[in-house]
């Protein structure tokens, strides 16, 4: 049902009529003439006041009044949106953005695009597919820092990532800090599940602290880390100082310490995958609160008085 912002400023509709009976008549300063119906039409004057038209268009003022304070009083009505899903969960994104980013080893529509592009398509969208989680973005090189706090507006996450630039924390890969800055955020957190999804295409060569150190503090807090390493090539199977490869052995062992899974990505498609399946593990269906909001309908009052302005100063012109 129709309500009003403002219900009180309808109380200036009778103003008019006060105005009317407190304030003395208007005199007019000449002579008139009064001349038949017929030939005051004649003359050019239209019609006479005592004409049907001219009595309708009489009370054309006072409608253009009341559509006016109408409009001011702020007429709205209270509409259901959908509402929100809500999973209990929150989830930090942690994103490296080291030095070794830059590398374009990878490929889409057959040429070839950086790693950094590839996490940033990939990325974005499984950050829009959050719907219902509490998602933060964690983006770490040298150092870490929270890049979005903990939020549901994950299209607010999404575009953080796809901005994200290489450099501005640093090109080194300190995985350890990046992961310790998540739990201290996390711990904090009072939602049924907490989960952190590291990405990291490098080792771990800045930071005091063991990342698997890490790790064990995440199986205390009951925090899950799913990792992600992304690059052709492993620190296993590189041959001694190659530049560009990833320690997929100590993002596993992070992911098996605290109770959270491990992906290897080498390619475009196999980074789409694991989207889809982290997608799989933590599914965000959940029952959520109902929600109204109110509809402003203001603007329908204010464009008839509009309108019937314009009419009334095209007959006073005619």
């Amino acid at each position: 049902m129709p309500d009003f912002a403002d219900p009180l400023v309808l109380l200036l509709l009778p103003l008019p009529l006060l105005a009317r009976w407190l304030l003395p008549p208007r005199r007019d300063a000449g002579a008139a003439l009064s001349v038949p119906d017929g030939i005051g039409r004649r003359l050019g004057f239209g019609a006479t006041a005592g004409s049907g038209t001219a009595r309708a268009w009489r009370w054309a003022p006072w409608a253009l009044w009341v559509l006016l304070v109408v409009a001011l009083a702020g007429p709205r009505t209270l509409a259901p949106i959908p509402a929100l899903q809500v999973s209990g969960r929150d989830l930090a994104i942690a994103l490296d953005l080291s030095g070794s980013m830059v590398r374009d080893d990878f490929v889409l529509d057959g040429a070839p695009i950086t790693r950094l592009d590839a996490v940033r398509r990939v990325g974005a969208d499984f950050a829009r597919r959050r719907g219902g989680d509490r998602v933060a973005l964690i983006v770490f090189g040298s150092d870490a820092y929270y890049a979005a706090p903990f939020t549901f507006d994950t299209e607010a996450v999404a575009r953080r990532i796809e901005t994200a630039e290489i450099g501005i924390s640093g090109r080194a890969t300190n995985v350890s800090d990046a992961l310790g800055l998540a739990l201290k955020r996390l711990a904090e957190s009072e939602a049924e599940s907490r989960v952190v999804i590291l990405l990291s295409d490098g080792v771990n060569n800045a930071g005091a602290t063991n990342p698997r150190g890490v790790a064990a503090l995440a199986a205390e807090q009951g925090v899950r880390v799913h990792t992600i390493a992304m690059g052709p090539r492993d620190l296993e199977t590189a041959e001694e100082g190659e530049r560009g490869v990833v320690d997929a052995a100590t993002l596993r062992a992070i992911s098996e310490i605290s109770g959270g899974e491990s992906f290897r990505v080498r390619t475009m498609d196999d980074l789409v995958a694991v989207g889809e399946a982290l997608d799989r593990l933590e599914a965000t269906d959940a029952d959520g609160l109902a929600a109204e909001v109110w509809t402003a309908l203001w603007l329908w009052p204010a464009a008839a008085a509009a309108m019937l302005a314009l009419a009334l100063a095209w007959r006073e012109a005619a």
